[in-house]
């Protein structure tokens, strides 16, 4: 049995068949090159392609609507740059401290008797705090009374029997030396009287001394005795401690390259403002004025300290309380002030993005002067009027198009000559012929200003 031989393929076909799989492969690169660019395109330039295209066109209308918005300008917020004054403040670490704090001793030894006050009350000067038992002490006062009167007498007799010898001496008869003996008596009385009018002032204080009386105005503190003790000078905790607390001091310590214009301040005759705030320096305690500053560096830390004066009338500050401490030093005026939400940092240091006329972006360094809360002072690098990105300066890059909102009500200053597809709320480019303006896009009020 004889087969027949498989006649050889259509050579035209095969030929096609090898040109088909050209095209295949030519369209499979073509794709993977665009995938390829598109990425590419998305890493460096930052923006972010709209979703889905605009109403009434899926195909053709939807891809020409999203590229317009990849090379449309994005939305920031700038502000001028703007003539000013600024504070110069220096920040130090301080504390409380009283201007006199007593510990309130008896100046005599006895019972204890009376307490006259009531702990964490509020005393004047003066004020009776305890009392002590004062019956020693009168009856003291008595006694020395009554040996004045008697060497008050003895002198008085003295002196007679004197006047009476020197009558006699003048006529001769007796002898000098018994009126030399009843002088040299005379004068001993006399001490005498002195010894005893100083045993009354002795006994009169001590008699004082058993009213234990406030030495200045302020608070007590917790009582260290009760009435009924034995108590003497020499008790280690004394009876109360009084603290003063109107008005009031802070120590505080600052860097001691600030010497020179603290000093400087102070030369002027000026007083410096001071204000004290709470740890966590959200809340200002008080306010106050420099007292003096302290005639030496601490050599361990490089600092040096100030005291300063608060009247403290709502006793706002307390003993020992930790507190920051910020000093007004003088006022910058006439200062070129942005905001500090504008500034950018970098490897060759701060700078912001400037608006040109035509509503692009430029990078521009600056150098930066005082910092007050939202406000910084730019020394070099632009002027008055200029606008600055306050935000949205996260993508920007130097000649890129932005739509510009300058007012509070969030009006947007279109670029001029911009032409873009209309914006929707979201972001999305609808199909728009091309010279449309964009609409306002949504933003938030800037409140860092």
């Amino acid at each position: 049995m004889s087969h027949d031989p498989i006649p050889p393929s259509n050579p035209e076909a095969a030929s096609g068949g090898s040109r088909r799989r050209r095209r295949v492969g030519i369209i499979v690169a073509a794709v993977v090159v665009a995938a390829i660019g598109f990425i590419y395109w998305r890493t460096h330039t930052g923006v972010t392609p709209t979703q889905g295209g605009g109403g009434g066109g899926g195909g053709r209308g939807g891809g020409f609507g999203r590229f317009g918005m990849m090379n449309g300008p994005l939305p920031v917020v700038a502000r001028p740059a703007v003539k000013g004054d600024l504070n110069v403040y220096l920040n130090g670490l301080g504390a409380v401290t009283p201007l006199a704090t007593v510990v309130i001793r008896t100046q005599i030894s006895g019972q204890l008797t009376e307490i006259h006050f009531q702990e964490g009350q509020m005393v004047a000067k003066g004020d009776l705090l305890a009392l002590i038992d004062p019956r020693p002490y009168q009856v003291a006062l008595e006694q020395a009374q009554g040996q004045l009167l008697q060497a008050q007498s003895q002198l008085k007799e003295a002196q007679v029997d004197l006047a009476r010898y020197e009558k006699l001496a003048e006529q001769d008869s007796i002898a000098g030396q018994q009126v030399d003996t009843q002088r040299a008596l005379v004068s001993q009385y006399d001490g005498l009287v002195l010894v005893d009018k100083a045993a009354i002032d002795s006994a009169t204080l001590n008699l004082t001394y058993c009213h234990v009386v406030a030495p200045i105005s302020g608070r007590v503190g917790l009582r260290q005795v009760d009435a009924g003790n034995y108590v003497t000078p020499g008790d280690a905790n004394g009876l109360v401690v009084l603290t003063q607390l109107k008005p009031i001091a802070v120590i505080f310590t600052l860097p001691e390259d600030n010497i020179p214009g603290v000093q400087a301040r102070g030369h002027s005759g000026d007083q410096i403002p001071i204000d004290a705030f709470d740890r966590t320096q959200t809340r200002k305690l008080a306010s106050g004025t420099l007292s003096t500053i302290d005639n030496e560096v601490d050599p361990t830390t490089g600092t040096f300290k100030l005291r300063a004066i608060f009247p403290n009338d709502d006793e706002s500050l307390f003993p020992n309380q930790f507190v920051n401490v910020r000093m007004l030093l003088k006022i910058d005026q006439g200062a070129t002030v942005i905001p500090t939400s504008a500034i950018e940092r970098g490897q060759q240091g701060a700078f912001v993005y400037v608006v040109q006329p035509d509503n692009t972006v430029a990078s521009r360094p600056v150098t930066l002067g005082t910092t007050e809360g939202e406000r910084v002072a730019v020394l070099t690098g632009l002027a008055i009027g200029e606008r600055v990105v306050v935000d949205g300066a996260d993508k920007l890059k130097d000649g890129m198009q932005v739509i510009v909102q300058t007012s509070e009500s969030g009006s947007p200053a279109a670029p001029a000559g911009a032409s873009t597809g209309r914006r929707r709320s979201g972001g999305a480019a609808a199909g728009a012929s091309p010279g449309a303006q964009p609409a306002a896009p949504q933003s938030q009020p800037n409140t860092r200003n």
